[in-house]
């Protein structure tokens, strides 16, 4: 019998050195070193868009879990009373998940709240809940603020550029004086099955809108809210197939299409007399560049105008806009460091030297990296994908940090950091909320594991102040800038892991998201941006991606029978989420009377291998025994709990 007590006696003393590891928590060294010689704050103001400058209660969680009991997830959703107590919030106002006894059940809660099956019933509330936050926007837009560009949902009033001080930015390089939300929003109308509403919005667009106007806006933000969603409701009207129900327009002669093409000629001078050929970040679309314009630009705002131009180009056959758009990525492009691989994320279009050496995935880069892989996908140029995979592959080697696996091994959890795209030297502590789109991009490609670490851990920021903030620093686990003007990346991200892994745990995340807008940022007359995380203050403005794309997610995450997810990987979104199929016009090279033959059929890919690359066959996925699992581990998911500074 004594080789029976040696072992029990080996076994409680493991059991001890487990529990005294997880007392302590995973490490966090990485993530806690003091950084003396880096600032918490940052040089250069955050961004509304990708570019754009910007104005300048730590919420508990929902669903706090108390000790000794795990509340249904959904029960205060749905009404439902539970007899939990008083709760689990610390009177700081952060949300406790509380341990539970013993190092070897230490993540149960966590199994609990996510792991259980994910009612119908409550999945089909969850659609109609989403759909009714976009009505609510819309129609309060439509009542109070059209034909303005922006609705002011505290005052319930319009809102157009500031005329009276053209150097408020924030404003002007998005507001066009040109009904903005109305056309932003018009493919999430048809997404959500409303045909009569889309039709009748198309006709006011066709007949109230016109683009020759004495406004002067950011060209990235033209072409991506207003370009972008012109092309993908045309594509909609004109598809055969009709997928989301009758949008057809009786009489349509192509009017979107006519006005994207407009629009796109009055943004074509911020192209000329550049020496790099990087576009100007600003145009008036009556009168052209300004004079005085400033010179320096974002690599985000001039590098991520190829899916809407090239869209364009192909539908009319004319390859104008398609290459001034391939003309200033491949200047970007020429201009990465030697050593590391990196881009910067601001420079000078004239001189093409780096202003801003800053290289992350957040604003001024987020939709660069972006849209190489998507051009690729839509148009199957080869040159894309190349330059995607050499940044990827930059990205990895210079910006992450963390262990090598998501969900295995010691360390800490992996984070993309903001180095010096020379050196690839940590530039500062913080990252911001842009980013949270990369694990959706990851998704594409098919990383899936490294995005679900990533996903995590923005999750992570939610639960704890209900909101992201635009700025989070990482080192001392507060934001750095606090406002979050219901941006829609950590909702995307959710949604495309959600399709790669149908895993519960994301309608879960979505459901937070979802009760988390509904709670701090619904107002009187639509939903407003939180001017403040932590004391949740509202600022009187609801962005139209909000509708484009916040909404439209959220709506696609809980309704499973939606077209788009019955059609084989056929459609694919925007930065700004407007849906385009991926339609085999796009994929007519319009580059035969420019380039070599030869090279024409090196860098154009077959059409039945590009249909692979959206596709999930073509994924690293997540083994299916793990689908109803949490997605990462409950040590893992502690650890970057504890990391946000959540418990």
């Amino acid at each position: 019998m004594q080789w029976r007590s040696l072992v029990l006696a080996l076994l409680a003393l493991r059991l001890a050195g487990h529990a005294l590891l997880w007392l302590a928590g995973p490490s966090l060294g990485f993530y806690q070193q003091r950084l003396g010689a880096f600032s918490s704050s940052s040089t250069t103001s955050p961004s509304s868009s990708s570019c754009s400058p910007v104005k300048e209660d730590s919420s508990p969680n929902s669903h706090c879990l108390s000790a000794g009991l795990v509340a249904p997830h959904w029960a205060s959703f749905l009404g439902r009373p539970w007899g939990g107590g008083s709760g689990g919030s610390s009177s700081s106002g952060r949300a406790v998940v509380p341990r539970t006894g013993g190092g070897g059940s230490s993540g149960d809660e966590y199994e609990q709240r996510y792991s259980a099956a994910f009612p119908s019933q409550l999945r089909t509330q969850l659609r109609d809940a989403a759909r009714d936050m976009f009505a609510f926007g819309y129609d309060n837009y439509m009542a109070h603020a059209f034909p303005q560009d922006e609705l002011n949902p505290i005052e319930c009033r319009g809102r157009g550029p500031d005329r009276a001080d053209p150097s408020n930015l924030n404003i002007n390089d998005v507001l066009g004086n040109y009904s903005l939300t109305l056309i932003d929003a018009l493919d999430t109308l048809a997404v959500m099955g409303n045909s009569s509403e889309f039709q009748k919005a198309v006709k006011l667009v066709i007949d109230t809108v016109s683009f020759d106007t004495d406004s002067t806006v950011q060209v990235f933000e033209a072409t991506i809210r207003v370009l972008g969603s012109l092309l993908s409701a045309h594509i909609i009207i004109t598809d055969v197939k009709q997928p989301f129900g009758d949008m057809s327009i009786k009489g349509y002669e192509n009017e979107l299409l006519h006005m994207a093409h407009d629009l796109a000629v009055r943004l074509l001078p911020a192209f000329e007399n550049t020496k790099t050929g990087i576009p100007y970040p600003r145009v008036n679309l009556r009168t052209g560049v300004p004079s005085g314009s400033n010179n320096e630009t974002c690599t985000a705002g001039a590098g991520s105008l190829l899916v809407e131009f090239g869209i364009l180009s192909r539908l009319l056959g004319d390859s104008t806009f398609e290459w001034v758009a391939r003309r200033a990525v491949k200047a970007l492009w020429s201009l990465r460091s030697n050593d590391t691989g990196l881009l910067g994320n601001v420079v000078n279009i004239q001189t093409g030297h780096w202003v801003g050496k800053q290289s992350g995935l957040g604003a001024g880069l987020d939709s660069f990296y972006e849209y190489l892989l998507k051009s690729y996908i839509l148009f199957g140029e080869r040159e894309d994908l190349e330059m995607f995979n050499d940044a990827y592959r930059s990205i990895q080697n210079y910006l992450r940090r963390g262990r090598e696996a998501c969900n295995e091994g010691e360390g800490d959890p992996p984070l993309y950091v903001n180095v010096n795209m020379f050196s690839g030297q940590l530039m500062n502590t913080w990252i911001d909320s842009l980013q949270a789109f990369f694990p959706g991009l990851q998704v594409l490609i098919g990383d899936v594991e490294d995005a679900i670490c990533l996903h995590a851990f923005y999750y992570a920021i939610w639960k704890r102040y209900g909101a992201l903030p635009e700025r989070y620093n990482w080192q001392l686990q507060a934001p750095d800038v606090l406002f979050y003007p219901l941006r829609p990346e950590l909702v995307e991200s959710t949604y495309l892991l959600y399709q790669a892994t149908k895993n519960p745990f994301y309608l879960h995340v979505g459901m937070d998201i979802l009760q988390s807008l509904e709670k701090y940022t619904k107002a009187k007359c639509g939903y407003a941006t939180l001017h403040h995380v932590i004391e949740k203050s509202k600022e009187d403005r609801m962005e139209s991606f909000f509708l484009s794309e916040t909404c439209k997610y959220l709506y696609l995450l809980f309704d499973e029978e939606n077209p788009v997810h019955k059609s084989g990987n056929r459609y694919m979104f925007t930065t700004e989420g407007h849906i385009v199929s991926l339609d085999k016009r796009l994929r007519v090279s319009l580059w035969q009377d420019t380039l070599p033959e030869e090279q024409n059929k090196a860098e154009k890919l077959k059409t039945n291998e590009a249909r692979t690359i959206n596709s999930t066959s073509n994924c690293n996925r997540v083994p299916d025994e793990r689908r109803y699992l949490l997605p990462l581990k409950s040590i893992y998911m502690r650890q970057i709990d504890q990391m946000v500074g959540l418990i």
